[in-house]
């Protein structure tokens, strides 16, 4: 049983204590609900009485964050949530380690293991090449290893609590979400990026009953396991999934759009050393692929653009879009710091 009895935080629970979360796939809807549930709860509490009054159900708890690729918003927002909740996130660039000097991804991930109390692993895009499934298995392999909980901080094909805050703010704005419909839309990028918010996004959202329309041009459509998996999340939530390559009829009616660049397969499958250039060519065929406002005019009248930043603007998305009343995608980013505490307190809370 954890130090601290916190009657106030009703959503607090410990059947998921050391539960990894690779993918919101893995976790059951039950168990989704319960994280934005407290993810909510902690919202509140900082809103209304300040952070000081978020219980330290995690003091003289450390998360260890090992990065292979960058961040701006993901390892400020699990600093700060383990801050909140009275422990310690430590940074670890993985080129400081001796991960790349042939030691043992199993020897790493042991000592982390009797070092803390759970461990964050980020490696996606440059740090793999862009190839397909090479991050998450890295992460899986960890898992493997380990008791501690494992959290993916972001892979090549999953970014669990993204999609998380992404749902959060969608019900936020919609309170009641079912039979809504969001837009997964490929949008022009002067960059390669990868799926992974994509995949996990579509995923997420089929899976609580939203209907997804997924629209792009030709030679960007998702791998198979994933589609797959939307379709049935679909089919268990009642949802509607469609999949599109015209970006226009598919954002008639929409509630939100997300439009964000994401690699082709090829370039996944052969990766961006070999296929970059021809990649970014490709790229500039499609440079009308942005969200406008005479886009957002196609929308529902109460529709919003989300994102998950680090949004292009004037590619991805117009600048007058981007500050519009419209645009939520600070509300967005803030709700990523939530979702990412109550993952935390939820695999980490229970733990000795």
């Amino acid at each position: 049983m954890p130090v601290y009895e916190v009657p106030n935080l009703r959503n607090l629970v410990y059947e998921l204590t050391g539960k990894d979360l690779i993918t919101t796939q893995e976790w059951g809807v039950d168990e989704l609900r319960i994280a934005l549930n407290l993810a909510k709860e902690f919202k509140w509490v900082a809103h209304y009485y300040g952070v000081s009054k978020i219980p330290p159900i995690l003091e003289r708890k450390t998360f260890f964050m090992l990065f292979f690729a960058g961040s701006t918003r993901t390892r400020a927002a699990f600093e700060a949530g383990m801050t909140y909740l009275g422990g310690h996130a430590q940074y670890i660039g993985a080129q400081e380690t001796r991960i790349g000097e042939g030691e043992a991804v199993k020897d790493v991930a042991a000592m982390y293991e009797r070092y803390g109390h759970g461990l964050g692993v980020r490696i996606l895009d440059k740090a793999i090449d862009y190839k397909h499934g090479a991050g998450n298995q890295l992460i899986r392999e960890v898992a493997k290893h380990v008791r501690i909980p494992v959290i993916n901080m972001a892979d090549d094909q999953f970014h669990p609590t993204q999609a998380l805050a992404d749902y959060m703010t969608f019900e936020e704005v919609f309170p009641n979400p079912r039979g809504k419909k969001y837009v997964i839309m490929w949008a022009y990028s002067p960059v390669v990026r990868g799926p992974c918010s994509i995949n996990e996004d579509l995923l997420m959202f089929t899976r609580m009953g939203v209907d997804v329309t997924v629209v792009y041009p030709p030679g960007y459509d998702l791998f198979p396991d994933i589609v797959e998996w939307a379709k049935e999340n679909a089919r268990n939530s009642g949802s509607v999934l469609e999949f599109s390559n015209d970006y226009k009829e598919a954002l008639r009616g929409a509630h939100a759009v997300f439009p964000r660049n994401w690699a082709s397969r090829t370039l996944q499958e052969l990766g961006y050393s070999k296929y970059g250039q021809e990649e970014l060519k490709n790229y500039e065929k499609f440079k009308d692929w942005r969200v406008t406002k005479n886009l957002m005019d196609l929308m529902d009248k109460s529709g919003v653009l989300m994102h998950v930043m680090p949004v292009f603007r004037n590619s991805e998305a117009d600048d007058e879009v981007v500050d519009s009343p419209r645009s939520v995608l600070y509300e967005q980013a803030e709700n990523g710091l939530w979702t990412k505490m109550a993952v935390l307190a939820l695999t980490m809370a229970g733990l000795k």
